[in-house]
């Protein structure tokens, strides 16, 4: 959300604001784990994820949160990459025969594109985009938001001191914690949304944000039978099974990924290692860590 363009260097500091909390994390100097993490509750009613409306209902409380939580791990660094909520930005997938060589003309063709695929209007939007090789010609991940959206989220970090250098949704920042050589589906919960993405030789094929009433409470044949038609399309499109997924977002996993191995005889497993998060985690269990570690490690 924050462009198209990578900063020349990458924040060492990540944090996720969700609907039930504010999370961070610090990668270490050597990279492929975090040195730190952190996590701080939110009462209910503070952060409303949204796509239309604002989402941010008590700024002072956010700020402070975003600060303490971030002081916590992020030592002299004031730069980080922030992570929104799911359901704060739409993701859509287009493919193209070809796309123009300039950078501009790339933006004008793609939000062309998604003006009938979302309910406000494009000028008062953000929008960013990844093209990747695409079978027949070119896919273009768009991730989209209101201006007004994003800019409240970013207001409230440099509130709390810090610069949001990046600014992504959840889900695409968890991508960045999985490796997805072979058919791989990703699997993350939160307390609104069950996200799904589908990936094959590290390229997107299937992005879905479901609505999720029952949070982190759903039952592994709950999800299991939510996950069913996302994996029944890749199968039919692509010709190909799913060999292996990562679940993110749940307390217990073993029922979802007994209910998951049954349904497609795929290996199953947590997302976010004990690796991953370093030694110095104090008491963040790896299962709400996905957006921040995804966005650090990738």
């Amino acid at each position: 959300m924050a462009g198209n363009s990578i900063p020349k260097s990458r924040p060492k500091l990540a944090c996720e604001i969700a609907a039930d909390r504010v999370l961070a994390g610090r990668v270490s100097e050597r990279g492929g784990a975090l040195d730190m993490s952190a996590s701080t509750e939110l009462a209910p009613g503070i952060v409303v994820p949204d796509l239309m409306e604002g989402n941010l209902r008590e700024r002072t409380a956010i700020f402070q949160t975003i600060r303490d939580t971030l002081d916590s791990v992020g030592g002299r660094s004031r730069d980080v990459i922030a992570v929104l909520p799911d359901t704060a930005v739409r993701v859509v997938l287009l493919d193209f025969e070809t796309l123009p060589p300039k950078r501009d003309e790339v933006e004008a063709v793609v939000r062309f594109r998604l003006k009938k695929s979302l309910p406000f209007d494009l000028e008062k939007a953000k929008v960013s985009y990844h093209a990747q090789p695409a079978p027949g010609g070119v896919r273009v991940i768009a991730a989209v938001a209101l201006t007004s959206i994003v800019e409240d989220y970013e207001n409230a970090f440099r509130e709390a001191g810090y610069t949001p250098g990046i600014v992504m949704p959840s889900m695409l920042a968890a991508l960045g914690a999985a490796s997805s050589e072979r058919p791989t589906m990703i699997i993350k919960v939160d307390a609104r949304t069950t996200s799904i993405a589908i990936l094959d030789q590290n390229q997107l094929l299937l992005f879905r944000t479901l609505e999720n009433a029952r949070g982190i409470t759903i039952s592994g044949d709950q999800l299991a039978e939510e996950v069913y038609p996302s994996i029944v399309f890749f199968q039919d499109t692509y010709s190909l099974n799913i060999q292996r997924i990562f679940l993110a977002g749940l307390p217990e996993s073993t029922s979802a990924a007994a209910a998951l191995r049954a349904q497609t005889e795929a290996e199953v497993r947590e997302l976010v290692s004990a690796g991953q998060l370093g030694t110095e985690n104090g008491t963040v269990p790896k299962w709400r860590m996905a957006g921040v570690v995804g966005a650090l490690l990738s």
